[in-house]
């Protein structure tokens, strides 16, 4: 019987979280009480809520109860909690590096406009890694329900902001709606301007828009992927170009994208060579944090401690972070591994 270690200990990085996403369900509700405001019975039940978003409805929905958490975080010391409480997480799961991600422009009407919203959201950042001790930095992403220059706006602001904490530019909702090409203006600003393109995909749809963001957006990294399992050619293309996917399993079984978490193509992706990071996504809508996205590998895919260790790895290697800090994450996985 192999030792089971513990995934908490195990170093990692977090490519896939969203900035109100990544609120605990405690904070929530002390926020939601300071600015009396009602919350549904699905955000205080102390479970998750049940979401489906494979139809327009239930998308809908969740994205109204993601609104209305995110209508809780109204001051600059709002953000600065969220962001220190994200990192305070990420290091109990054993994360050394994250990538969070914000559509500025949704705090931008409460403070004080898109340019302080972004800077308060930055120092919000270097405040709690210097905290923590976390490698932090942001991925600013477009709304692909919103006009195509707005998303060119966001670009150039991201961009701006590249010496301040800024990494990438990514295209979030649902992408059932807008087509990937209408944001390649916008994604060309960002490329330019030396960001990791990180749009999402091939997660409510099939394995066509993670071609999309492919050939229209020059994608180095997808949000999500996982669609690209029901194509071969497509997997070895990701494969080639070592494209990584970050993939948030429970996120997909929360939002019915599979019925069972054994039917996320997790195996699938991994033996065709597909690096991936494991992401949280929303935990406060699904519950589950990063080292439990590992744990569901472990326990609904059959990985072993090696097959994690190397999942680790592939986050770590996907990740912006300085050479100095991925060395000693992926030391640190080497160390995980040859434990007893």
């Amino acid at each position: 019987m192999e030792h089971v270690r513990d995934l908490q200990q195990l170093p990692k990085a977090h490519l896939h979280l969203h900035f109100t996403g990544s609120m605990r369900p405690s904070t929530l509700l002390e926020l939601a009480d300071k600015y009396g405001v009602h919350l549904p019975e699905a955000l205080t039940g102390g479970e998750p809520p049940r979401l489906r978003a494979t139809d327009e409805r239930g998308w809908f929905r969740f994205q109204r109860l993601y609104d209305i958490a995110r209508s809780c975080l109204r001051e600059p010391e709002d953000i600065r909690r969220l962001v220190r409480e994200a990192a305070e997480e990420d290091v109990r799961d054993g994360s050394g590096w994250l990538e969070i991600q914000v559509d500025p422009t949704s705090y931008a009407p409460r403070l004080g406009g898109l340019i302080p919203a972004l800077e308060i959201i930055l120092d919000a950042v270097d405040a709690a890694s210097r905290e923590t001790g976390l490698g932090m930095r942001v991925l600013v992403a477009a709304n692909r329900m919103k006009h195509p220059l707005d998303a060119r706006t966001l670009a150039r602001l991201a961009v701006r902001y590249a010496d301040r904490g800024v990494v990438g530019f990514g295209l979030s909702n649902d992408e059932r709606r807008g087509m990937a090409r209408d944001f390649d203006r916008a994604f060309a600003i960002a490329r330019e301007g030396g960001l990791l393109a990180v749009p999402h995909g091939g997660e409510l749809t099939g394995p066509a828009s993670v071609r999309d963001c492919l050939d229209d957006l020059k994608a180095s990294r997808i949000g999500h992927g996982v669609r690209a399992a029901e194509d071969p050619r497509l997997l070895r293309r990701l494969a080639e170009k070592g494209v990584t996917c970050e993939v948030c399993p429970a996120s997909n079984v929360a939002l019915g994208v599979y019925e069972k978490p054994e039917q996320v193509p997790l195996r699938t992706l991994f033996d065709a060579g597909v690096p991936l990071a494991l992401g949280a996504d929303d935990p406060l809508l699904f519950g589950a944090r990063l080292a439990d996205q590992y744990e569901f590998a472990r326990h609904h895919h059959g990985f072993a401690d090696a097959e994690l260790a190397e999942l680790a790895r592939q986050s770590i290697r996907a990740s912006v972070a300085p050479e100095d800090v991925r060395a000693k994450l992926l030391s640190g996985v080497d160390t995980w591994l040859a434990a007893d």
